[in-house]
């Protein structure tokens, strides 16, 4: 959709975008609002489930490497901050990423609520979370937990290739190409990316699991996270995430 000129003049934004947002906005306005965090290892599907459940219900996806490097390119006050942090070497502080987010959540697309995708990572980015949303009046109303058991992603991730030209991606046992090791529509060989083999794998799987439980178990014992069975097909899981979240 084109977007609308900085001084909110609306007058060269063409009819048919106008319209697809009025409409797309009045389906919107009967939405109930959601506030959800997806949680899972790589590999695990969130990167297909959370468009369908952005548009069911009308959410904002904050991705919180996305916001940082958009907030960084607006040069807003945070971002200014980011900036500096990042220009050091140093890391982001939590503070400044839930202000990052507590910003984002203004805007209009995040009007019905959003999904929450690598954050929070910590339990003290949670609970910073939590006091965030404490002053806006609200609070996150369900954590997806994409559970799946290791040697189910190893399959999945090591048996991944790429058309690195086209982004056309292939798997040898899913999805495999009509030539082994090549494109099907050019015929050039394919690659397969560099963190995609066991090792790489291996340790981010032990970084995630070491880091993310205690924040699975923080929100558990809330009460509101599901768990998924995310090795199943990718519409079974749609359907397990339509009826947490409903």
């Amino acid at each position: 959709m084109a977007s609308a000129p900085a001084s909110g003049d609306l007058s060269d934004v063409a009819t048919t975008d106008l319209m697809t947002e009025l409409l797309r906005r009045m389906k919107c306005s009967s939405k109930p609002d959601k506030r959800v965090i997806l949680v899972g290892p790589p590999g695990c599907g969130k990167g297909t489930q959370s468009p369908i459940l952005k548009d069911e219900y009308c959410l904002c996806h904050l991705a919180t490497g996305d916001m940082l490097r958009a907030a960084v390119a607006a040069k807003t006050p945070l971002g200014l901050r980011a900036k500096e942090a990042m220009d050091k070497g140093e890391l982001v502080s939590d503070d400044l990423v839930v202000g990052i987010i507590d910003e984002a959540m203004k805007k209009p697309s995040c009007q019905k609520g959003f999904i929450l995708d690598g954050f929070p990572r910590t339990v003290i980015q949670a609970e910073k979370l939590d006091a965030m949303l404490e002053k806006q009046g609200t609070k996150v109303d369900k954590v997806l937990n994409f559970e799946i058991a290791d040697s189910i992603l190893e399959e999945r991730i090591t048996g991944r290739w790429i058309h690195p030209a086209s982004g056309r991606s292939y798997h040898t046992k899913f999805a495999p190409p009509k030539v082994p090791g090549k494109d099907d529509v050019t015929g050039e060989p394919l690659i397969q990316r560099k963190d995609d083999n066991a090792e790489v794998l291996k340790s981010r799987l032990e970084a995630f699991h070491k880091q993310t439980k205690p924040v699975i178990d923080y929100y558990t014992s809330k009460g509101i996270t599901v768990n998924l069975h995310a090795e199943k097909s990718p519409k079974d899981v749609t359907s397990e995430i339509m009826k947490a979240v409903s």
